[in-house]
């Protein structure tokens, strides 16, 4: 006759965990900004791509190419879209990088987790390489996505190529600049060390920086010039070129600003015009085709900015009391 054998239940197995150490500490301390960054990328995307899907109906019905599409051809939500990306650089500097590490200040939490077996510095750098690699990706994403939609419908959408709509949620502009502002967050927050004083700072630092990134943008490339009759038509190959600077000029290659000869009457004008001998008008400007140099001129400047700002917060951080 056989007997069960009786005593204590064996120790369930405890399923090994995927994250461990820094990396489940971080991704949990830090798990509602997680989710919702994620619902935010996931949701953005499928956006982006019914709005796509919208597009080509309308487009494929109007017989574009081959036909001229009545303007314009998107509604709001194209324009909240765009409004979107250009404002979440700023909302994860915000929400993301100004509370990274002021929140664990101000609340003891660093000066629990560096009293542990981890080493300061290991905690800094997990704590910033998984906030901007986050970043990085989240916003790489949509910046492709968008990317996508854009660039083949670029000439019936209503944005330019130059305008911040466009250029800074195209291609590495976005991620570059969300890991910029994001980095300057960390960096604040940092040296402020409360997490709504922070919070407020950054937010002022991502306007000013934003409005001086909009006036350095134009210098990102290296402006054209082309010279025509002073009657003739505009040339229909810079239909899609941004200007940068137009006058009129004389035979003999002086320049004059494009209001010089704007008379009260058109034979004044006609005077002035002969007086200074002005036969052509001068058109500068930054073509399309430089767009993609542009962007990743400035995208790497911005990532310049990225690294030294966490540089310095690693290595302030790492050297004053917490």
């Amino acid at each position: 006759m056989s007997t069960t054998p009786t005593g204590a239940p064996a120790a369930r197995t405890a399923r090994p965990r995927v994250l461990r150490g820094l990396t489940w500490l971080v991704l949990r301390q830090h798990r509602t900004a997680l989710g919702c960054i994620a619902a935010l990328v996931v949701l953005g995307s499928l956006w982006i791509v019914y709005q796509r899907g919208q597009l080509i109906d309308l487009l494929a019905a109007a017989g574009w190419p081959g036909k001229t599409v009545p303007q314009p051809v998107v509604g709001e939500g194209y324009r909240n879209l765009t409004s979107l990306l250009g404002l979440l650089p700023g909302i994860l500097a915000v929400f993301l990088g100004a509370p990274l590490i002021a929140a664990d200040q101000e609340q003891g939490t660093a000066q629990l987790v560096t009293t542990q077996s981890v080493t300061r510095r290991r905690w800094l750098v997990a704590k910033l390489g998984w906030c901007l690699l986050i970043t990085l990706v989240a916003c790489s994403v949509l910046s492709a996505v968008f990317t996508w939609w854009w660039r083949p419908y670029r000439s019936v959408l209503p944005d330019m190529w130059m305008d911040t709509s466009v250029f800074d949620t195209t291609g590495p502009v976005l991620p570059a600049l969300a890991l910029f502002l994001t980095a300057a967050g960390i960096t604040i927050g940092v040296l402020v060390r409360r997490v709504l004083a922070s919070m407020v700072v950054t937010f002022v630092f991502c306007v000013a920086a934003q409005a001086a990134w909009g006036m350095f943008r134009d210098h990102l490339g290296t402006p054209r010039t082309v010279t025509y009759p002073l009657n003739a038509d505009f040339p229909a190959h810079l239909a899609d070129a941004y200007e940068v600077d137009r006058w009129v000029g004389s035979a003999d290659g002086r320049l004059h600003g494009w209001g010089s000869c704007a008379e009260a009457t058109e034979k004044a004008t006609n005077a002035c015009i002969e007086e200074k001998g002005i036969v052509n008008n001068v058109f500068e400007y930054l073509d399309h085709g430089q767009m993609a140099a542009m962007q990743w001129t400035g995208a790497g400047i911005l990532l310049a900015g990225a690294v030294a700002l966490t540089a310095f917060s690693l290595w302030w951080a790492s050297r004053r009391p917490l």
